[in-house]
């Protein structure tokens, strides 16, 4: 991963907040066609997330955290790049790459679901939104999906096309969400159920936009489908919420660790397979249609996960975002490894996730958690989500 430095106070409107020297290197990495607006809103520091330009942070991440909670935000999130599946046979390849019951996803609705390699591990998370009878978008998170389902696509013997379309998402977060969105389209839209989405125009600007969100808090996404009027999309929103002190902000890991949402990369990999992350829930084992990793899924539900990802609580002084995987260590040994951990500014304990042996899996478990320089801290295994367990927010 690839971060830029920060700079100490946001910069003067009439300045560049980050050097991109610092991290481009000619044209490979591309820029959303929201960047022209992340800049002038003063972003702070960038990452590289699926061969883009991702602005990470455009103040104090606990500042950012705060507003986030407490009013609303709008993010960058373009780099959820999507798969779309059309043709004759798109529902049954789409339906193909996931252990989910794609029968069961009306047209207008998304769903969370895993794309499974033949092992059982995770090629990603993403979440698909059914435009049609046989159209499927699949925002994916940072791995190159586009390049699996093609392969997948060559031996599969169906009629599908299967390409990245101009589409590039933003997201609207936070308790204030809804009146941003109802001011932008209307009480209809600002009603959408959870997970579901609507087609529709902004001042001749085409969207969809959906119920959904990286937050656990309520949230839309707004699917720009026109990318060469992303800062006229931008400025519209910004307009629309100033009403409401809405903020560009990066994504909070503070708060989708809360949420108990998981981050591909870090808390699951190609590695993982969804029972021992917790996912279990998106493998509908015995829906109609076959799927990639059927057999393997099969396997390990019956013999159970050998491993386990687990939240904990971890003791002693505030702490900042892991950068790398820290080690789990029982007397010794090395057992395991956490995946995500931050300070919670809200329930003042730092909290996470940690990848362990199903044997110390179990609520109240103790272990060591090894900090960067040697630091060894107490840490326990406790219930996730850390806030709003029964997930009631994002749905109100």
């Amino acid at each position: 991963m690839s971060i830029g430095t920060m700079a100490a106070h946001p910069a003067a409107p009439d300045t560049l907040a980050f050097d991109m020297s610092l991290v481009q290197r000619g044209a490979r990495l591309r820029r959303s066609p929201f960047f022209a607006a992340t800049e002038r809103a003063g972003a702070r520091a960038y990452t590289v997330y699926n061969h883009m330009l991702f602005p990470i942070c455009f103040s104090d991440l606990e500042d950012e955290y705060w507003h986030l909670v407490n009013h609303v935000t709008l993010w960058d999130v373009a780099v959820e790049r999507q798969v779309e599946i059309t043709g004759r046979d798109a529902f049954k390849f789409a339906d193909m790459l996931t252990p989910r019951d794609l029968t069961r996803c009306a047209v207008g609705q998304g769903k969370y679901v895993v794309i499974t390699a033949a092992d059982g591990g995770i090629i990603n998370d993403p979440v698909l939104l059914r435009l049609g009878e046989n159209h499927f978008w699949l925002a994916l998170a940072d791995s190159d999906v586009l390049l699996w389902a093609r392969g997948v696509a060559l031996g599969a013997g169906l009629d599908v096309r299967i390409e990245e379309p101009d589409v590039s998402p933003l997201q609207i977060q936070g308790p204030k969400a809804k009146l941003v969105v109802q001011a932008l389209f209307g009480e209809r839209i600002a009603r959408l159920p959870y997970y579901h989405f609507v087609e529709t125009l902004l001042a001749g600007i085409p969207v969809v936009v959906t119920r959904t969100g990286w937050t656990g808090e309520v949230g839309f996404e707004i699917y720009l489908r026109e990318g060469s009027r992303g800062v006229e999309l931008w400025d519209r929103i910004m307009a629309a919420g100033k009403p409401h002190d809405i903020r560009p902000t990066g994504p909070s890991d503070i708060r989708r660790i809360e949420a108990g949402i998981l981050n591909w990369g870090a808390d699951i990999t190609l590695d993982n397979n969804p029972y021992e992350v917790g996912l279990g829930r998106l493998v509908d084992e015995n829906k109609p249609g076959d799927f990639i990793g059927r057999e393997a899924l099969r396997r390990i539900a019956a013999a159970g996960p050998r491993r386990a990802l687990v939240g904990i609580e971890i003791a002693g002084d505030p702490i900042s975002l892991n950068m790398t995987k820290w080690p789990v260590r029982v007397e010794w040994e090395v057992v395991g490894h956490v995946t995500s951990a931050v300070f919670s500014p809200r329930l003042r304990r730092n909290i996470g996730y940690a990848l362990v042996p199903a044997a110390r899996s179990a609520i109240g478990t103790c272990f060591t958690v090894v900090l960067p320089g040697g630091e060894p801290r107490p840490a326990t295994v406790v219930e996730k989500p850390f806030v709003d367990p029964e997930k009631a927010i994002p749905r109100l």
